[in-house]
């Protein structure tokens, strides 16, 4: 018998999945120190100029141009000028002895650069060049204009972000609430790292890895994580769980137990309390994806070997716990790289290929392509965004996508 339910293209499943992670409507003020990695709320408009007037760009000695008509005039220095000083208009035919980011004084139309000058004595100088008209100034408003919009609404801080919302002035922002999610794996064969030691392990037992990865990328997104620990294989322990957890969060995101199995219950539990709108993914690794609901809460589920859960939450997780934060931008930045490697053998879904760059600037690729060697996220720094039923030959150009853009 054929499929009668066929795999869905990663990109429709993509945009299903943004259409529903309407973003949160509940905002709150946080101190600009503690804000980094928070998504605005509202778009942060300058009072003031930046630099908020004409100031030094080097040390030197503010003069007027027409003072200094040839090589080797003197001149006397009338004042001097530090960074947070105000000084008093310039005399003509003096100069100013003036420091980085001191406001320049009226009238004086350039910086001759202390390089440039030699100090005579009596309180002179000497300038070794002819100065032309604003070199060496930072004028008013040349980084931002009074007025303008500087971090636009749905812009998620980073520290370069902070440190601009800090030169307008600003001690607290407005921004989108962090999403609050419940994380659970589904199980018996996994324990926690202290529970058993390694040497007693039993026979088929493993250590939970994705727990700890997931729970890491939730709280760099900026989420709040209840963390349910380990659910055992049973339907009635996985309703429970599921229902307690919609409650009070906006995402359940479980690891396990979205298969096929009979073990497998997660998926039928999210349809008996809600509803399934996705369900497989044409995506290699990370076939048996899943979005639903369960009441008000959204709920996605990953698969449990943990390549195919780190990749999925990458390519699928993150973008969806952007939007629900207000940003606009979610898709990943990906450059184009050459394969210093061949795949001649393709796969009919989409591939995402484990991969690092080598110090002639191609990218080779990790031996063991199996959706449960967790070491070859480590060893590696992106993956390459291979289009199904594509092969890849030595040297072709292929889609880079560096964790850098995936993992933060």
């Amino acid at each position: 018998m054929g499929r009668t339910n066929p795999l869905k293209p990663l990109d429709d499943a993509l945009a299903e999945l943004l259409a529903h992670a309407q973003p949160l409507p509940d905002h709150e003020r946080v101190d600009t120190l503690m804000a980094d990695g928070r998504v605005l709320a509202q778009e942060v408009i300058s009072a003031l100029h930046v630099p908020p007037q004409d100031n030094s760009a080097m040390d030197g000695y503010a003069v007027r141009c027409a003072d200094v008509q040839s090589t080797g005039t003197v001149l006397p220095i009338s004042q001097r000028l530090t960074a947070g000083s105000a000084g008093s208009a310039l005399a003509s035919g003096t100069t100013a002895r003036i420091f980085t980011g001191a406001p320049v004084p009226a009238g004086a139309d350039a910086i001759v650069l202390q390089e440039d000058c030699t100090s005579l004595p009596e309180g002179t100088v000497q300038c070794h060049t002819i100065p032309v008209p604003g070199q060496w100034i930072r004028r008013a408003g040349e980084d931002i204009a009074r007025g303008t919009v500087v971090l636009a609404a749905g812009t998620r801080m980073t520290p370069a972000a902070l440190g601009l919302a800090a030169s307008v002035g600003l001690a607290d922002l407005l921004v989108v609430r962090r999403p609050r999610v419940a994380l659970f794996s589904t199980g018996d064969e996994l324990v926690m790292p202290g529970e058993i030691a390694p040497d007693a392990m039993p026979v088929g037992a493993i250590y939970n890895s994705n727990r700890f990865f997931l729970r890491a990328l939730l709280q760099r997104l900026g989420c709040e994580v209840t963390d349910l620990g380990t659910v055992a294989d049973q339907r009635e322990a996985t309703l429970a769980l599921l229902q307690e957890a919609s409650a009070h969060h906006d995402l359940i995101l479980s690891s396990g137990g979205v298969s096929v199995g009979e073990e497998d219950h997660v998926k039928p539990a999210v349809e008996a309390l809600g509803r399934l709108d996705l369900w497989q993914i044409a995506i290699k690794p990370g076939k048996p994806f899943a979005y639903g609901r369960v009441g008000a809460a959204h709920f996605i589920g990953l698969p449990g070997n943990p390549v195919s859960s780190l990749i999925t939450f990458a390519v699928l997780v993150r973008p969806f716990l952007l939007r629900l934060q207000g940003v606009h931008a979610v898709a990943p930045h990906a450059s184009l790289a050459r394969a210093d490697f061949a795949c001649p053998h393709p796969d009919q879904r989409r591939e995402f290929l484990r991969v690092r760059r080598n110090a002639s600037g191609g990218l080779d690729l990790f031996p063991n392509q199996s959706s449960g060697v967790l070491t070859s996220m480590l060893w590696g720094d992106g993956l390459v965004d291979k289009a199904a039923g594509q092969p890849i030959a030595f040297g072709d150009t292929v889609r880079f996508l560096p964790f850098s853009e995936l993992l933060v």
